[in-house]
């Protein structure tokens, strides 16, 4: 574990943004590490699993709200509103963790082979797990992490060594809910569809029947569904990823908030600072500024909208 930290301690240095988040040429991986944590950090989780190595963070995942510390593994199994603040860090030993993104795809195959592939009833389900850090978890995020530095054999050595990870988060603790939720004819599965067009084409609005229609619910099914999976309306979710991209493009690119307020999709300014500051806790100009005095020298580097924070 040690020298995973410390690989990505000296990546971060220089490539992580201004709330330490690096992304990184391999498809998927991200970090974080941070020592002066800046608040609230309010992002769409993607499904991912990270690994916490150093210090802890608080994590509130639509109803469900933990603390996870160095040796734990949190798993995030759909596409979540996720609002995180680092808890445990300091300059010295800064809070340190690596997320990397979940392939449905290789999920269901995998969990074909192991069988017990049944959807959950809505009642039952659950879209945050937490377990002690498996070794072969670890041992395959250190490889993942190696590639960094290869990008010529990412391609070649990335397919094996996802198919594993996958492989060993369905044999872990939590794995009979991770096949549940693999299943094709699950309600995550089909509501993933219509979280797809929202990510897609956030910036428009969407009628809600479309919605409905690719998840292949009716208007009530699909309300009731989706709020309970994600704890918000299709139209909160929509705001959420929006005022989530405004900020990015306020602090990585230097948009002024008229400016990033337009770009995401909104028509006025006035209601897209009201919304910013119902969210974020503060007007979008002293919201953007607090973070870049925490911040300091943090090097700034463009993210997309999914994968904010996701560390």
């Amino acid at each position: 574990m040690d020298a995973l930290k410390d690989a990505i301690r000296k990546y971060a240095a220089h490539h992580a943004n201004r709330e330490g988040l690096a992304t990184t040429p391999v498809p998927g991986l991200r970090m974080m590490c941070i020592g002066s944590p800046p608040g609230d950090l309010h992002s769409v989780y993607r499904p991912l699993v990270c690994l916490v190595l150093q210090g802890a963070k608080r994590m509130t995942v639509g109803r469900e709200q933990r603390v996870f510390s160095a040796g734990q593994s949190v798993i995030v199994s759909a596409d979540m509103p996720v609002v995180g603040r680092i808890v445990q860090a300091s300059p010295d030993e800064p809070y340190i963790a690596v997320a990397v993104e979940l392939e449905m795809a290789t999920l269901r195959e995998l969990a074909a082979h192991l069988g017990e592939m049944r959807a959950q009833p809505p009642s039952e389900i659950r879209t945050l797990f937490a377990e002690v850090t498996n070794a072969a978890v670890l041992d395959c995020a250190t490889r993942l992490m190696r590639l960094v530095d290869i990008p010529d054999a990412t391609p070649l050595l990335r397919p094996g060594i996802m198919r594993e990870l996958h492989y060993w988060l369905l044999s872990g603790q939590h794995g009979k809910a991770l096949r549940a939720l693999a299943a094709p004819d699950g309600h995550e599965g089909r509501l993933a569809a219509a979280i797809a067009i929202l990510r897609e084409e956030y910036r428009s609005r969407v009628p809600v029947e479309r919605l409905a229609a690719a998840a292949a619910m009716s208007l009530t099914a699909f309300h009731k569904h989706f709020r309970y999976m994600t704890s918000l309306t299709p139209g909160q979710y929509q705001k959420r990823l929006r005022l989530i991209e405004a900020r990015r493009l306020m602090l990585d690119e230097g948009f002024s908030a008229s400016s990033a307020a337009f770009e995401v999709g909104y028509e006025s300014v006035s209601q897209f600072t009201r919304e910013y500051g119902r969210l974020f806790k503060a007007p979008p100009k002293r919201s953007v500024l607090r973070i870049r005095q925490a911040s300091g020298n943090a090097t700034e580097r463009p993210l997309q909208v999914e994968q904010a924070n996701a560390a």
